[in-house]
């Protein structure tokens, strides 16, 4: 039995590969981003055959940084991208067509006919999902329905559909094992989370046959070894999650109650629910936090597309930075007395909104706008979509998470200047940790844990440890008048769409 973990956290925008000692230290790290098509507008793509490519180069980069063999891994833990959809020959291994990404908005129309036909009480009944582009389920439907014999093909068994995972297993294993795990199955519209299983009503309604689904298992669990000749030796796969539950899992989010954000492209909180499957009367969406020996954790969660691809668009857009971490401090320097608001409906907007067609907005410019606005304008507005998930989440459950301090990862939360801003537009703690490698770290425990060389979830959740508490310091007149102006603003947006 090796002593390292490998984790595999495929994302939106780069791929990276981390090694974790039997301590759960970070010893080695390798990343590469990939590119993003954009073939028409509200589109989104992604060439699988380069997320592959990526995925083995940056592996064996942290393997060699971390200076050790491939033999030395006891197992490796897969997170990922979620409700981004590959469809492949189930022979060849061979995509039929780039992959279809969660931003992307090409099926709005379709959600909008499903709408009127009084579908969407029926997937969210079964899914806890919401009718959008978003989700899985619509993208796979475009898929068999615009690839010339995809359908035809797919009903005979010949072609493969999975998340961003089930892609990577299937990959790594040689063809060998064909799976995914509970919290992917669960962003797919096609799987009822009640009942554990892949719903047979939803597949016939998106015209999805059942023959190219994979098998759906707990997050700890046996999903295959890789290999040899891809690494150097033969390691198993014990733990795969969707990024944001992996998250919650790297958080210790254990607890009903519990809260995290993360702050990557985009933002999503998740509180659990524990056993509970609330349903959200405020849009918001159900889900699964995580399954482990054959229980379910159930979680609420808000969705904003936009948070750190917001910083993106400053850096390549309008070219106002030249790397992330120069927002926070442009930010600061921003005039005071300008309120300038900008609503980031880039790809539509998410939770508690779920406005498809809505495009971003900036409100409040003059002719003294600069790039230090723009700047304040692009992370405040992560932190005011933040506030309008809690405050949704608040009316939900039962103990309404308003006594939670919420614990935040990602790469936004490592600015001092935007954490201290959502503590303040929030008038609440926000705890940000050691280890901001949280969503790897969650889906390193799965499989450490399932190794047997990584701690329980009682010790596991007992070391985590906080780098630093944000305490709110606004006051409350300047706080509610940020907060009007940005609920004025985004109901312009939402007019104007």
């Amino acid at each position: 039995m090796g002593e390292y973990i490998l984790a595999i956290d495929q994302g939106t925008t780069s791929s990276r590969a981390i090694v974790f000692d039997r301590k759960q230290k970070v010893v080695g790290i390798g990343q590469k981003e990939f590119k993003q098509h954009f073939p028409k507008s509200g589109w989104v793509e992604h060439d699988p055959e380069e997320i592959w490519q990526t995925v083995l180069f940056t592996v064996k980069e942290a393997i060699g940084n971390a200076g050790i063999a491939a033999s030395e891994i006891a197992a490796i833990g897969i997170t990922n991208q979620r409700e981004t959809v590959v469809v492949w020959e189930r022979e060849t291994g061979k995509p039929i067509h780039n992959a279809i990404v969660w931003q992307d908005r090409r099926t709005a129309p379709f959600c909008e006919k499903l709408k009127k036909k009084g579908l969407e009480k029926t997937f969210a009944k079964r899914t806890g999902l919401l009718l959008d582009p978003y989700f899985s389920g619509t993208k796979l439907n475009w898929l068999l329905s615009n690839v010339k014999g995809a359908h035809v093909r797919a009903a005979k068994g010949e072609l493969c559909f999975g998340t961003i995972d089930t892609f990577l297993i299937w990959r790594l294993t040689g063809g060998k094992s064909f799976a995914t795990d509970a919290t992917n199955a669960s962003r797919t519209l096609l799987y009822n989370i009640a009942d554990n299983a892949w719903d047979d009503e939803l597949l016939e309604i998106l015209r999805v046959p059942r023959a190219m689904l994979p098998e759906v298992k707990d997050c700890a669990a046996d999903f295959g070894v890789t290999d040899a000749a891809l690494f150097g030796a033969a390691i198993p796969i014990l733990g795969v999650a969707g990024d944001q539950q992996a998250a919650t899992i790297g958080q210790a989010c254990f607890t009903p109650g519990m809260l995290k954000s993360t702050y990557g492209t985009g933002c999503f909180a998740l509180l659990n629910t524990g056993k509970d499957i609330v349903r959200s009367k405020n849009r918001l969406l159900t889900t699964i936090a995580y399954r482990l020996n054959g229980e379910t954790t159930y979680a609420l969660e808000g969705s904003i597309f936009v948070a750190g691809a917001a910083v993106q668009w400053l850096r390549d857009g309008l070219k106002v930075i030249k790397a992330a971490p120069d927002t926070g401090t442009l930010a600061e320097s921003a005039d005071p007395s300008q309120d300038v608001y900008l609503v980031p409906a880039f790809t539509g907007l998410g939770a508690p909104h779920w406005d498809p067609d809505a495009r971003g907005a900036i409100f409040g410019m003059t002719r003294n706008t600069g790039p230090a606005e723009f700047a304040r304008a692009a992370l405040e507005a992560v932190c005011y979509q933040t506030r309008d998930l809690l405050e949704a989440m608040h009316k939900d459950w039962r103990n309404g998470g308003k006594d939670t301090v919420l614990r935040v990862d990602g790469g936004m939360v490592a600015s001092d200047w935007t954490m201290q801003r959502l503590s303040d537009l929030l008038d609440a703690p926000v705890d940000r940790p050691v280890i901001l490698e949280t969503t790897a770290l969650g889906v390193a425990w799965l499989a450490g844990s399932r190794a047997g060389i990584w701690p329980s979830q009682e010790d596991f959740a007992r070391s985590w440890a906080r780098d630093r508490r944000f305490e709110p310091k606004m006051d409350e007149a300047t706080r509610k008048g940020k907060l009007k102006g940005w609920r004025s603003a985004v109901k312009r947006t939402l007019i104007a769409a």
